[in-house]
Formats: structure tokens, C-alpha cells, sequence
């Protein structure tokens, strides 16, 4: 998952920028916690592979700004909704369209998931991830942090037949080498390109998007982009 070529190109090279900066932070990966009964719709970044934002020693430019953001999501827990994980998600996006100067970054969805494909598309495939992170120097951490702390639980069980589901799909429509995900010890670690350098596997051939939008409806909602 976080193994990034750097003969990697185009959306290839962006998905294992997105993943490897996200790994270099603390992670949590598609795990459920003790004890907990998620739904297999909910959740994203924090139970499902993306991973937390730093802490208060990993950032700069922090202040009582962050301090309130985080007191907020720890405050309303992960049982908050997902209304209010919309609405976190949505001060995070603000934040990085003002303090992290990314004007176009995308408003999430109305799940609450961020736009993947569209974030995608601001990354500069020189640098170190920030797009995925909070901005440069992890400027909306804070921001984040909140939003992550009201994400709904997963279910890493169906997480992972999710991605195996739709992993078999996307052998099925020509990409006979995509990888299946593995699971270890409640982690959900996710398939795909096994050699993003394949030119059979260029995301951006004809072929590959056409498997891709035959298989989109295999994974479940927050996993989009995850493999």
C-alpha cells in the first residue's frame, strides 16, 4: 500500500502518493474497533485507510484554532452522525481552499467522503502528498483531526469483500493482473496494481477506465480510490 515507484506516472502515480503520504502519517487502516458493529457504509479515512493527520508536534501554525477543532471532535465522538461529519469535512475543505491556498479544492460529498477524483486532479505529482494531508506544513490538521474523530464506524469484514468483489471485476473486464486486497489481524490492506510501471495497467488507457466504471458499483461508499 504504501510502496511508491517512482517511475509511477499520471493517475498510477498520483493514487500511491496519495497512500504513501497518507501512511507517513499515524495509520489506521480498515480496522473496527473492539467491539464495534459498523454499518459497511459509513467511515473513510479513519477506520478505512485514511490514515490520521499528525499531532500537535508534527504541524506548525497551530494555536487556539486547533485546539478548539479538536476538543470539537473528540467532544461529539464518533456516534455524532453523519451529518456532523459532513459539516467537519466542510471546515476542513474551507480551510484548505483559504489557509492551504487550494482554491478548487472540492466539497465533499453529501456522505460526507471526500472527492477523491477530484482532489486527484490538484495534486502536484512532485510533491510530498500535502493535498492529501492538510495542506503544506499540515496548515489544516486541526481541521481534519475533527473530522476524522466524526467519522462512522466501519465494518472491515465487508470492507474487505468489497474491494475483493470488485478486485474479481476488474480481472474480469481485461485487467487480469489487478490484485486482490489481504486482510490480517482485523487490517484491511488494499489490492490492485501490483507494478504500477505494467503498461497493461496504465489508468489511463481506454481499457482500464472502461473496467474501472464496470466495476465502480463493487466497492462500498467511502472506498472509492482505495484500490
Amino acid at each position: 500500500m504504501n510502496k511508491c515507484s517512482h517511475t509511477a506516472t499520471g493517475a498510477t502515480a498520483r493514487r500511491r502518493l496519495r497512500l504513501a503520504g497518507l501512511v507517513a502519517l499515524p495509520v489506521l487502516v480498515f480496522s473496527t474497533a473492539c467491539g464495534g458493529d459498523g454499518d459497511g457504509d459509513g467511515g473513510g479515512a479513519k477506520d478505512a485507510g485514511v490514515a490520521s493527520v499528525p499531532d500537535e508536534s508534527g504541524a506548525q501554525g497551530q494555536g487556539k484554532g486547533e485546539d478548539e477543532s479538536k476538543e470539537k471532535g473528540e467532544a461529539d465522538g464518533k456516534g455524532a452522525g453523519k451529518g456532523a461529519f459532513y459539516d467537519a469535512q466542510l471546515e476542513y475543505v474551507q480551510c484548505m481552499r483559504s489557509k492551504a491556498g487550494l482554491k478548487d479544492y472540492p466539497d465533499p460529498l453529501l456522505s460526507g467522503y471526500l472527492d477523491w477524483p477530484k482532489i486527484d486532479e490538484l495534486v502536484d505529482p512532485d510533491g510530498g502528498g500535502e493535498e492529501y494531508k492538510g495542506g503544506k506544513d499540515g496548515v489544516c490538521a486541526p481541521e481534519l483531526r475533527a473530522a476524522m474523530n466524526l467519522e462512522p464506524e466501519r465494518d472491515a469484514q465487508k470492507d474487505y469483500e468489497s474491494m475483493l468483489a470488485h478486485a474479481t471485476c476488474m480481472r474480469e473486464n481485461g485487467m487480469t493482473k489487478f490484485a486482490n486486497p489481504t486482510m490480517s489481524g482485523g487490517n484491511v490492506m488494499p489490492g490492485g496494481e501490483p507494478n504500477p510501471t505494467d503498461p497493461s495497467m496504465d489508468r489511463r488507457s481506454p481499457a482500464y477506465k472502461a473496467a474501472r466504471e464496470a466495476c465502480k458499483d463493487k466497492l462500498l461508499e467511502g472506498l472509492d480510490g482505495m484500490q
